[in-house]
C-alpha cells in the first residue's frame, strides 16, 4: 500500500509540474481508469499512446495491483487525487 501511495504521489509530480499543467488532464483520466475502470477498459485507453507492449504491459501490472485494493479504497486514493489535482494542476 505504501508503495502504490509513493507511485501516486511521484506521478503527480511528474505529470503535474507547473510548466506541464495541460497534461493534468490527460493524467485525471488515465488514472481514474486505472483505480476503477476493467483492465479491458484501461488496455483500450492506453493504445491512444502507442506506446512498446514492455510498457503497456508494466502499467497493466500496476493495475492489477490496484485491482486488489478494496473499492473503498481505490475511491478514496481516487479523491486524493482529485484533492491533489485541484491544488496544484490549475488550468
Amino acid at each position: 500500500m505504501q508503495m502504490l501511495a509513493s507511485i501516486l504521489l511521484l506521478s503527480l509530480a511528474l505529470c503535474c509540474y507547473e510548466a506541464d499543467a495541460v497534461a493534468c488532464p490527460t493524467f485525471i483520466a488515465e488514472s481514474t481508469a486505472n483505480l476503477l475502470a476493467p483492465e479491458s477498459v484501461f488496455r483500450a485507453s492506453l493504445s491512444k499512446y502507442r506506446a512498446p507492449p514492455e510498457a503497456v504491459e508494466a502499467k497493466l501490472q500496476v493495475k492489477r495491483c490496484t485491482d486488489k485494493m478494496s473499492l473503498d479504497k481505490r475511491v478514496l486514493f481516487g479523491k486524493v487525487l482529485a484533492e491533489v489535482v485541484l491544488r496544484t494542476c490549475t488550468l
